[in-house]
């Protein structure tokens, strides 16, 4: 590297990071009056990157530039000498040990009492180098998530505790970062963090006579993880109480709370109920990541040509789109990811949801509270009167909401919402099941979308296999080809032995076409519309599943598992 250290960096900037002189003379300027750093006016004016910055520190300074961090190396358990708040305040991240020196990734190399601090924490001579504050961020959150697996320790701890005053308002800025040693607060704190490490998307804390059992529920699936000694029941359902600022008092009846915290610098929305049963109150912890993304619709395993017979649907100035399916089948990430395909800048998009699980750029998002009478119905009486383009109503539960959401596709908005029905026939006769005119629900609604969620196979541990004769019996009817390949996951350290990783979606297309719009007008039943859409080409759910399966994507066991009600 180049020895560029008695270079000033606005000449760095200039000659080998195409900054112009015009924008380092106004930003000298400004330091004068302020007393900041060059680099630190100029990434504020957005005249460069964190990473140009740190590249060109690093030239100035002739030491090391990190685009991207390596995995850390013989650094034992410096992990636990380091606190993660100190780390992220100072935005470093050490890097490797050797028998001479500790390297470390730094914003601000010249910081010599951090360099000290270190050297005192951790008896290393430090050498420092560059990387940009996000990359050493990321770094950070990705390491310390190592720290999440002591839920299991904390139990010998709770085992031997005594202590029952747990009314202290504790709120840790990271999960991964708090400095408590009650064991109880360490116990829930491990258990919120290990669960979202492990993807679950649900904690349920359950007591019975003799024992207590926590299971989190991942990929849809409940897994028994821990059986935490009976007596420490009391005091974990406290400190989730107070956490989610619910009344600690109150036993009796049920009640919901939420609260947020942050898992290895992740926000995380945790939805709690708690409801009392025989032998103490049951507890569920809903877990959302309000940083993941939202799914496009090619990311949720539609297939090519549904995916083109659902654009055109949804894009349509005015009628209903229904997605369907029972509880937990994606109906609302489905519909989430509709919104995000469609033009946000020139449509008033407003949505009426219970609850609201992600927030949208660019639509308008009420949230339904039937403590003040704000129900499905009474929002959307209120969207209608805010000029919308586009309306997505999270559920029709009864006549009242499913008349307004056809009265307002027949008056020129385009309507998305979900019913609870098995397949995408049923939804049409529920919708007249519920007191919906036939002739009206035959001119609104323009497609109906059914679906499950099936189990992916863990890439890491996929391997084929042939599944026993009486499972391939019940696919007579689908048409198997004559040697049919499936395949399965052994189980490995990734998906933690289970042969599964994330879930996909199965999906059946109903087109509202002349024929189906007659068997609706003439009151026929759901099996009689099924049988003319399966004749005009909808491909039903289970051969969907059958295809994904035979694809490599699912097992044949899990197709047969989420689609048996077609049986």
């Amino acid at each position: 590297m180049r020895n560029n250290k008695w270079q000033l960096l606005g000449q760095i900037l200039t000659e080998h990071h195409s900054v112009a002189e015009t924008e380092i003379t106004a930003a000298l300027a400004e330091q004068e009056q302020s007393q900041s750093r060059l680099g630190e006016i100029l990434l504020t004016k957005k005249v460069i990157s964190e990473l140009t910055l740190a590249e060109a520190l690093s030239q100035q300074q002739n030491l090391s530039f990190y685009s991207e961090l390596p995995e850390q190396k013989n650094l034992d358990n410096l992990l636990n000498v380091v606190p993660l708040g100190y780390a992220k305040e100072k935005r470093f991240y050490p890097l490797n040990r050797t028998a001479e020196r500790l390297l470390v990734a730094m914003v601000d190399p010249l910081d010599s009492s951090l360099i000290n601090d270190l050297a005192t924490l951790t008896g290393e001579t430090i050498e420092p180098c560059l990387a940009s504050a996000t990359e050493i961020l990321k770094a950070i959150n990705k390491s310390y998530e190592g720290k999440a697996g002591e839920t299991h320790n904390v139990i010998e701890e709770i085992e031997g505790d005594r202590s029952t005053d747990l009314v202290q308002n504790f709120e840790p800025e990271d999960l991964l970062d708090t400095s408590d040693e009650a064991p109880i607060i360490r116990f829930v704190n491990s258990l919120i963090t290990q669960g979202y490490k492990e993807r679950a998307s649900d904690i349920h804390i359950e007591p019975y006579e003799n024992e207590m059992m926590i299971r989190y529920r991942v990929d849809g699936i409940l897994y028994n993880v821990l059986k935490p000694p009976l007596k420490a029941h009391a005091g974990i359902v406290s400190r989730i109480k107070i956490m989610s600022q619910m009344n600690i008092a109150e036993k009796r009846l049920p009640q919901d709370g939420r609260l947020r915290v942050r898992i290895a610098g992740q926000d995380i929305d945790v939805r709690v109920s708690s409801l009392p049963t025989a032998f103490g109150e049951r507890v569920v912890l809903r877990l959302l990541d309000k940083a993941s993304s939202i799914l496009t619709l090619e990311e949720i395993g539609l297939k090519e040509t549904q995916l083109q017979q659902v654009s055109n649907m949804i894009n349509k100035t005015h009628g209903v789109f229904l997605v369907t399916g029972p509880t937990g089948s994606g109906k609302t990430t489905t519909l989430y990811s509709i919104l995000t395909r469609l033009d946000r800048l020139e449509k008033n998009i407003i949505t009426v949801e219970d609850p609201i699980e992600y927030q949208l750029s660019g639509v308008g998002q009420l949230q339904v509270n039937s403590k003040i009478d704000l129900t499905f119905a009474n929002g959307l009486r209120s969207i209608l009167r805010q000029d919308p383009d586009i309306i997505m109503v999270g559920e029709i539960r009864d006549q009242e909401t499913a008349d307004i959401v056809i009265q307002s596709a027949l008056t020129g908005h385009m309507v998305f919402s979900t019913l609870h029905t098995n397949d995408a026939a049923g939804s049409l006769t529920r919708l007249v099941e519920m007191g919906v005119e036939p002739f009206l629900a035959a001119s609104s609604i323009v497609g109906v979308l059914a679906q499950r969620l099936v189990r992916k196979i863990c890439p890491e541990c996929r391997e084929e296999y042939h599944p026993p004769a009486e499972l391939l019996e019940e696919l007579t009817e689908e048409g198997l080809p004559d040697h049919p390949v499936f395949y399965i996951g052994r189980g490995c350290d990734r998906c933690m032995n289970i042969g599964y990783w994330g879930r996909t979606g199965i999906y059946e297309l109903l087109e509202m076409d002349d024929a189906v719009r007659d068997l609706l007008l003439k009151n026929k039943d759901a099996a009689s519309i099924r049988k003319v859409a399966k004749q005009k080409g909808m491909q039903h759910l289970r051969s969907a599943g059958l295809l994904k399966a035979l694809q490599g994507e699912t097992t044949l066991e899990e197709v047969l598992r989420v689609t048996q009600e077609e049986v």
